[in-house]
């Protein structure tokens, strides 16, 4: 997009939320007020491009009484690109609790409150979910706009099967307990989206490539803005890739789940190393009677039964 159109198109995006924030207040139905005293609106904003937030949102924000940003220093910038006055205050990693006490008190006096952090939707990998926990324990009603989530886009772009999943965010800095979850994700069968902070991509590469093995990836940079990058490859290569070009701006990795049959597969040469009257024993020792020991002997093995059956045979001859 050219400078000028691009100027232009956020002239006229500004000019319609001037006159949706002027239709919310003097509406004829109660039905097109965006607000209600005493509710807690979480508010998508854009990941980098700001023409993803929508109309919904910028109503919002105008009509709050209050905005809590997670960096009021950022949001500021947000909040004047589309000329919204609303008053702002912090709430973070760091004030979490304490903020959300006095926040909660606000709706309980029936202070409508928006809730948006740097960049995406709130609850998600950020303090907004202690905040909402605490509002919902407190009987105030919780609301949520939709817009722009980094993890859906970078899912729905990694050439990745999207119909299961699961979302692990930045994983642990404790080495003990990153440890055990990159152990869970070994057998997790659901494609798996991880968020990383560019400086610390090569590691999170090398190490999923150690635990997980090379399987297909994409690492997705810079999403929504104007050097977005999508690099769908397998682990070993976008390690290479990124320790011959030095990783810039805010990373999501999309990885390829372990498959079912590969691992029935593996579950199968183990059971190979043991004797197969060794293997029924195993099963009437938990309580199977000796039918249904061979039966699950087999099925263990990938044989038919008929073969357990022989094999135990010839043992006794």
């Amino acid at each position: 997009m050219r400078e000028t159109d691009q100027k232009e198109t956020e002239h006229d995006v500004r000019d319609s939320v001037r006159k949706v924030g002027v239709e919310g207040r003097n509406g004829e139905s109660a039905a097109e007020k965006s607000v209600r005293p005493g509710v807690l609106y979480l508010c998508a904003t854009p990941i980098g491009n700001l023409e993803d937030i929508t109309f919904r949102v910028l109503r919002t924000l105008r009509e709050v009484d209050l905005i809590a940003a997670e960096d009021t220093r950022n949001s500021r910038k947000l909040l004047n690109h589309f000329e919204i006055r609303t008053p702002m205050t912090s709430y973070h990693e760091y004030n979490k609790i304490e903020k959300a006490r006095a926040l909660i008190a606000k709706l309980q006096e029936g202070k409508s409150i928006a809730l948006i952090t740097d960049a995406g939707t709130p609850g998600i990998s950020d303090p907004g979910e202690e905040l909402v926990r605490m509002c919902c324990e407190a009987g105030i009603e919780v609301t949520s706009l939709p817009g722009a989530c980094a993890c859906v886009t970078a899912l729905t772009l990694s050439a990745l099967p999207t119909r299961r999943f699961c979302f692990e965010a930045f994983l642990p800095s404790d080495k003990k307990e990153r440890g055990q979850v990159l152990e869970e994700l070994k057998t997790e069968t659901r494609t798996v989206i991880i968020y990383e902070a560019p400086h610390r991509l090569l590691r999170t590469l090398g190490e999923l490539l150690e635990s997980l093995g090379d399987r297909k990836a994409s690492v997705c940079r810079e999403l929504t803005k104007k050097h977005e990058t999508v690099r769908r490859t397998a682990l070993s290569e976008a390690l290479a890739w990124y320790e011959a070009h030095e990783p810039k701006g805010e990373c999501v990795i999309v990885l390829e789940g372990r498959s079912r049959e590969q691992m029935q597969q593996e579950e199968r040469q183990d059971w190979t190393e043991i004797d197969i009257r060794d293997h029924v024993k195993l099963y009437e020792s938990r309580g199977l009677d000796h039918k249904e020991a061979m039966k699950q002997a087999a099925k263990d093995r990938g044989i038919p039964k008929r073969d357990v059956y022989a094999a135990l045979l010839r043992d006794e001859q």
